[in-house]
């Protein structure tokens, strides 16, 4: 099986401005999105997609911070057409920065689900209305119970198949569905009922975000600069960091990723750097 060249994210000094660097000059503190192939000490990229470090963020903070939340904010504005809303979130990957919960201050109720009640509990602590977890629990009607049949407005899927029937069993009358992965397959199961789709109106989309043109990506970029940046500057959103590996412990790191226990970023540095606490110190 072909994975392409791993990794998004990355944090470093800028070191060849190229010819569109603006401000952001040989030397320059930036964090950004590659377009795959970050595990290097050197990544071209264009600065459309870099973004000045505040000086407040340690740089394993910066790097765990574009792929999610570039993630969250195409979900959620690009695709999602999220305003005012109740959300649903089939996996709490998005929510470690937490950045879903930071976007949806304006909702009024988010729902996940987690392999664990560890991780369900972790996700309630940051502020998630209700956690279920799939592994033991109904969450499709426990979503529904929880708010009182309604459904939910913004449905964000990275399963698939599994999931498929209770997505539309789960959203609201007009509810947007956003599907960003399926690992669970992505045939759907016989038997599912497509007519729900008018029924309730729904709308049923779906997002890659390595196929997009760089004008598209570089609106995901202005986003994040324009409604999160200044909530990592200020405090006010935190940067959940698992482990932080040097670049020869990449084994261990993926061991680790394999798991599916950790409950926030996992980091590789070149070479020395300042440190940074990891999500049990927060």
């Amino acid at each position: 099986m072909f994975l392409g060249k791993l990794a998004l994210s990355s944090a470093s000094n800028s070191r060849d401005e190229g010819g569109d660097a603006g401000d952001l000059r040989e030397g320059a503190e930036v964090f950004g999105l590659a377009y795959g192939g970050a595990y290097a000490e050197y990544i071209a990229v264009s600065t459309k997609m870099e973004i000045r470090k505040p000086p407040q963020l340690f740089w394993v903070e910066a790097a765990g911070i574009p792929e999610t939340w570039i993630t969250a904010l195409q979900a959620h504005f690009l695709v999602g057409c999220f305003r005012s809303a109740t959300q649903f979130s089939s996996t709490p990957a998005l929510l470690l920065c937490p950045s879903p919960l930071s976007l949806s201050s304006r909702a009024s109720a988010v729902f996940i689900t987690a392999g664990s009640d560890e991780k369900v509990a972790f996700c309630e602590q940051l502020g998630v209305t209700k956690g279920f977890n799939y592994r033991t629990q109904d969450w499709g009607k426990g979503v529904l119970d929880a708010s009182g049949g309604r459904g939910e407005d913004v449905v964000v899927d990275f399963i698939g198949k599994d999931y498929a029937v209770k997505n539309f069993e789960i959203a609201a009358i007009d509810g947007r569905i956003v599907q960003l992965a399926s690992p669970s397959g992505s045939v759907l199961p016989a038997g599912l009922d497509i007519g729900i789709l008018e029924r309730k109106r729904l709308r049923w989309e779906g997002s890659r975000f390595r196929s997009r043109d760089l004008d598209y990506q570089s609106k995901l970029r202005d986003l994040l600069v324009d409604k999160a940046l200044p909530r990592f500057a200020d405090g006010t959103v935190k940067v959940l960091v698992e482990r932080v590996f040097d670049w020869g412990e990449v084994r261990g790191a993926h061991e680790l990723m394999e798991k599916n226990e950790s409950k926030g970023k996992i980091i590789y540095v070149w070479g020395p750097g300042p440190a940074a606490p990891t999500s049990g110190e927060l």
